[in-house]
């Protein structure tokens, strides 16, 4: 700056040497700089971006060995997966029971979400000799639970269900109410908890005592949170009664049939509601077994359960039965 008296007052240069700022006409601008200079280094990593994309992962190597036939992971106990026992998830029993009911060629693998291509199980890897277009993880195809039926369709197996709004009210009633019921008495319900679920979704995946405490709480944790998305407050007697009352309504619709709809051959609707009588009634060993006593009162439900046990999976399905 310039003094009171018009003397150039002497400056540090950038190098710390002294110098004399010269008259603003003759001044150059110095350069512009950003506020903030990132360092070499790091300036140097990020150059470097964007980084090669790699492939999907490729899946576990073990799902290559049975590539000649369809192999559908769902949970289930390893020692009994390759001779297609029932799974112990509703989820899986009921898309299990959906390809053995279509007839299909398969077996199955035990295996976790975690392990799963699409997050969720169960999945199917058609064999090599599949030539159609499924969705691709790597270098293997990949058929997810929800595409399961579409698959099937592809392939001319399918068996046509009832396309109306009487059919997606019975099939809400098992994907809410008595989901609702399951959920509930499985992983909020504590003996129930630790004496099933804890031993066939905890235990097997660690030995680790903290690993399976965090397990178990997030598997708690996520029932608690789909519970709560229907209503602020969890009654455990509505959740109840309202199983009970959705057992009743598909007891009424079955009637004397051998299969619901009064279908000649079972479909994708009895796969449903088998995926929960059995695993209620056959498929776990429960402490105490308030939602089997009301289950247990509509015989038509029973004999349809049996029915596709005896049909479907015979000895497995006994051989559980008697273990529990």
């Amino acid at each position: 700056m310039i003094s009171s008296n018009g003397s150039s007052k002497l400056l540090s240069g950038e190098n710390g040497t002294p110098t004399s700022r010269p008259p603003s006409s003759a001044r150059a601008s110095p350069p512009s700089r950003p506020w903030f200079a990132l360092p070499a280094p790091l300036k140097h990593l990020f150059s470097l971006f964007p980084l090669r994309t790699l492939p999907s992962s490729q899946l576990p190597a073990r799902t290559a060995h049975h590539r000649d036939q369809h192999v559908l992971y769902i949970f289930t106990d390893p020692t009994t997966s390759n001779r297609n026992a029932p799974s112990f998830n509703p989820t899986c029993l009921k898309w299990q029971t959906y390809l053995n009911l279509l007839g299909l060629d398969f077996r199955t693998a035990a295996s976790t979400n975690h392990a799963s291509p699409t997050g969720t199980l169960p999945f199917l890897i058609p064999s090599s000799r599949t030539n159609l277009q499924d969705e691709v993880v790597g270098q293997t195809a990949v058929v997810p639970s929800n595409k399961l039926q579409k698959w099937a369709r592809d392939k001319g197996i399918i068996r046509e269900e009832p396309d109306t709004m009487r059919y997606e009210a019975y099939m809400s009633l098992l994907d809410h109410r008595i989901r609702r019921a399951w959920l509930y008495t499985l992983y909020l319900v504590p003996k129930h908890f630790y004496s099933v679920a804890a031993p066939l979704y905890i235990e097997p995946s660690t030995r680790s005592s903290p690993v399976r405490f965090v397990l178990s709480r997030s598997l708690q944790v996520a029932a608690l949170a789909e519970l709560l998305t229907t209503s602020s407050t969890i009654s455990p007697d509505a959740l109840i009664a309202e199983a009970d009352e959705a057992f009743q309504a598909l007891s009424i619709l079955l009637r004397d049939d051998d299969w619901f709809f009064a279908a000649e051959e079972p479909g994708l609707f009895d796969a449903s509601v088998f995926a929960y009588t059995y695993l209620l009634l056959d498929g776990m060993k429960w402490e105490e077994g308030i939602l089997k006593e009301k289950l247990q009162e509509y015989g038509n439900l029973v004999e349809h359960k049996d029915r596709i046990a005896r049909r479907f999976y015979g000895s497995d399905a006994q051989a559980r039965a008697g273990r529990e």
